[in-house]
């Protein structure tokens, strides 16, 4: 599966906690990251994740491009309780591409627990289904 991460700066260390704490579930999946956040997480947790840009040099962006074309599967996108003008937009937008492509998305602690449970589970093996990226890898295309 394809998991993407972003965090803002006030949920950083709640990002790595949690990465920390389900690096065993986590490591059997392709992460990308915003920067910033990647290599917050690839240093407390160990996990080997590819680094887009920062978020506000558009990594979010190359986030939502990801998801635009059904190459994401989850995204975990921890953000601040009091979002500054100058993300909500983008924060929108990313949600709303998520609703629009079926992409589960936790934006806090419990629903992260939920989805990366049920990532473990198998529960959310149908997005296999619609992400052409994990069809192309798996017949060894990509």
């Amino acid at each position: 599966m394809e998991i993407a991460l972003i965090a803002d700066d006030g949920k950083k260390e709640l990002m790595a906690q949690f990465c920390i704490a389900y690096s065993g579930i986590l490591s059997k999946h392709h992460i990308c990251a915003t920067q910033t956040t990647g290599k917050y997480v690839k240093d407390a947790a160990d996990l080997d994740i590819e680094m887009l840009m920062a978020g506000s040099t558009g990594g979010c962006e190359q986030i939502q491009s990801r998801i635009s074309f059904n190459e994401i599967d989850v995204l975990f996108f921890f953000r601040d309780t009091e979002p500054a003008e100058r993300h909500s937009a983008m924060q929108q937008d990313m949600l709303r591409l998520c609703d629009v492509y079926s992409v589960p998305v936790a934006t806090n602690l419990a629903t992260a627990e939920v989805l990366v449970m049920a990532l473990d589970r198998g529960e959310l093996d149908w997005r296999k289904l619609v992400n052409p990226y994990l069809l192309r890898r798996s017949k060894g295309i990509d």
